[in-house]
């Protein structure tokens, strides 16, 4: 708007400046009739060509040479910036055709074709740069909104990111709290019923709760993040994996639940996120055995391990647990189970066996990813 009233301005003071008083009117008010109209360029822009244009044309027929014939080349460099290709090419023709007239009118000495390509070519300049404005201001509109997604698109990935670890975080706190919780009740309830004929055992008992209490608050602080690679813990209790299976089976059978464990295959070369799954996919099964199976209970794992996969397998002897109205095992363990398989492309089956005990059986693939499996 300030270019625009500068510009129209100019052209008046130039025409009050050039023509004497008895001249003056009939300039001024054409100038003012070509000008003006440009105040209003951006919010209209054909409706101010068609203006401009109009009086381009009084402008001919009063045979009066202006300088503000620019307005046109102003015009139509709006228009170009605003409108797409055709119209551009319809107001470049319409201002084309002022031209031609003006040229064959006011050309000096019958020289018509110099003037003609001159101030056609500045017409095409004025389209031209028009055209290349609204291609960058297009261009630049499309990069904001490209930015605009990628900024949304980021947003909806952290908050996926932020969802996939506190479902992760979780189902490692049920798995933690759970099994070793369950380890120090049967120990605790064996250590109360060996007290007095027993105290050796009792006191074995109380020494291994005490040590899966401290083992439960070492996985959990890892759990959460805060423990420091630098505290003794971080070595002295490793990420749990494959070679850990052996402990967690002794640890079962302290508690009342003799497990028997057997490994197939070299699992050193497989993923530490991998043999943490197995870990916790054992831990689980031989947890809800040991919560909702009786007395004289056994149980078997098996870990079978090749290039591309890994099958679970833990069984038990007791009877089938009891089950909701909806006709499944109550708790989270089993969908917690389940999770953890299908981050490594494979399906859990849980369920009673032909032969009695209940069962669980899984095969996790390694080339499925699985990185937020632990």
């Amino acid at each position: 708007m300030v270019a625009e009233s500068v510009l129209s301005a100019l052209l008046l003071l130039h025409i009050a400046a050039t023509y004497p008083p008895h001249g003056l009117p009939v300039p001024l008010a054409l100038t003012a009739a070509l000008a003006l109209p440009l105040l209003w360029r951006r919010r209209a822009p054909l409706a101010v060509l068609g203006a401009v244009a109009a009086a381009a044309l009084i402008q001919w027929l009063a045979g009066v040479q202006l300088p503000a014939d620019i307005a046109l080349l102003v015009a139509l460099y709006t228009v170009a910036a605003h409108s797409g290709r055709r119209v551009t090419l319809a107001a470049g023709a319409v201002v084309e055709a002022g031209v031609l007239l003006a040229c064959l009118r006011w050309a000096t000495d019958g020289v018509f074709l110099a003037p003609f390509v001159a101030v056609t070519a500045t017409v095409v300049a004025a389209a031209v740069l028009g055209m290349n404005v609204r291609t960058t201001r297009a261009y630049l509109a499309a990069e904001q909104e490209r930015a605009r997604r990628l900024e949304l698109e980021q947003e909806h990935l952290a908050r996926l990111a932020v969802t996939e670890e506190r479902t992760r975080i979780t189902r490692e706190m049920h798995d933690i709290v759970t099994h070793n919780l369950s380890v120090m009740v049967a120990l605790t309830d064996a250590a109360l019923a060996t007290q007095h004929r027993a105290p050796d055992r009792t006191t074995a008992a109380m020494v291994q709760v005490a040590e899966t209490g401290r083992q439960a608050l070492t996985d959990m602080r890892r759990t959460l993040g805060v423990l420091r690679s630098d505290e003794p813990d971080a070595e002295r209790h490793p990420l749990p994996g494959i070679a850990q299976l052996a402990a967690l089976a002794d640890q079962m059978a302290a508690a009342g639940l003799p497990t028997s464990l057997d490994v197939h295959g070299d699992h050193t070369q497989l993923p530490a996120t991998a043999q943490l799954t197995v870990y916790r996919l054992v831990q689980e099964a031989l947890t809800n055995a040991l919560k909702h199976t009786p007395a004289g209970t056994r149980a078997t794992a098996r870990i079978r391990c090749t290039t591309g996969t890994v099958t679970v397998d833990v069984t038990d002897t007791g009877p089938r647990p009891p089950r909701t109205p909806a006709g499944r095992p109550s708790g989270h363990g089993i969908t917690g189970m389940r999770e953890r398989a299908t981050a490594y492309g494979g399906t859990l089956r849980a369920g009673p066996l032909p032969d009695g005990g209940w069962g669980v059986h899984t095969r996790l693939h390694l080339g499925s990813g699985g990185a937020t499996a632990a």
